[in-house]
């Protein structure tokens, strides 16, 4: 009865297992009724049988026993959890009246066939492992329980780097980096000498036209210069012209003038004299 859940996984029919613990209370309350619907099973047609966890940790993570008792319905290979009473008369009903068959079997990713659960199986073997490592260092050895710890953290950090290692070398395999220095046909060092001389020319071919800029600059500069000093040089002679018109009309009425206070004098004088005469008479 103790081997019902391997055949639970592998046979066909229908299956009634029961999960306990011996310090169980409640598994121990309802191990005398659970004998009795054992007897029952031929008339029954189905099998029944219990697993002790703490023998079989694989088991209970497999079909991920986190209560106790926890008992379970199989029938070709569709897993149901029975959540009723745990009576003798409840159970018989359970099967006879086919109450299964309206219970929603257990999802397909819990299902204790699937490969998650069988990760999870492995999993809780390999703390029951560690269990009896850690029991057999501090019992049997005698080692101080903090020291055992110590060993685990230590075995853990170990596995952790060696693992590491590992995923690192499988992937180097499987996805290998590309080289850095691969070897270049002739077309591919020709393109590449190009590529460079190219790119070395254009920064000779900019200073050029930087310079080319500057000197045009520089006579654009220098011709507006010599516009701008012709300017100023006709400016000044059409200015030298005005003034020395100006002086040559001063002039010209002076000259003019000049003349005009001589004739004046002279009548002058001659009226002085005649009259001077016509005192005389």
């Amino acid at each position: 009865m103790n081997s019902l859940m391997p055949q639970m996984l592998h046979n066909k029919g229908r299956h009634e297992s029961f999960s306990y613990a011996p310090w169980c209370p409640a598994c121990q309350q309802i191990e005398a009724t659970w004998e009795s619907f054992a007897k029952e099973s031929e008339r029954l047609g189905i099998t029944v049988g219990k697993v002790d966890v703490t023998q079989e940790p694989g088991l209970s993570g497999r079909f991920f026993v986190t209560t106790l008792p926890t008992i379970y319905h199989a029938n070709d290979g569709v897993f149901r959890r029975y959540r009723g009473s745990r009576t003798l008369e409840d159970l018989q009903g359970y099967i006879l009246e086919r109450k299964w068959e309206a219970v929603e079997p257990v999802a397909g990713w819990k299902s204790p066939s699937s490969i998650m659960m069988h990760g999870m199986a492995g999993l809780f073997h390999f703390s029951g492992w560690i269990r009896q490592i850690h029991n057999y260092l501090t019992g049997t050895l005698g080692v101080h329980v903090w020291i055992s710890y110590a060993i685990f953290i230590l075995a853990t950090l170990l596995i952790g780097l060696l693992l590491g290692l590992i995923l690192v070398l499988i992937s180097d395999c499987l996805c290998p980096a590309k080289s850095k220095y691969t070897a270049e046909t002739p077309e591919e060092a020709i393109t590449k000498e190009n590529a460079e001389n190219a790119a070395l020319e254009e920064p000779e071919e900019a200073a050029e036209l930087s310079a080319d800029d500057a000197e045009e600059a520089a006579d654009v500069k220098d011709l507006s210069d010599g516009e701008d000093a012709a300017n100023s040089s006709a400016d000044e002679s059409e200015e030298d012209l005005a003034l020395g018109k100006e002086s040559g009309e001063e002039e010209m009425e002076d000259l003019s003038e000049q003349p005009l206070a001589e004739s004046e004098t002279e009548s002058t004088v001659r009226q002085r004299k005649s009259q001077g005469a016509e005192k005389e008479l």
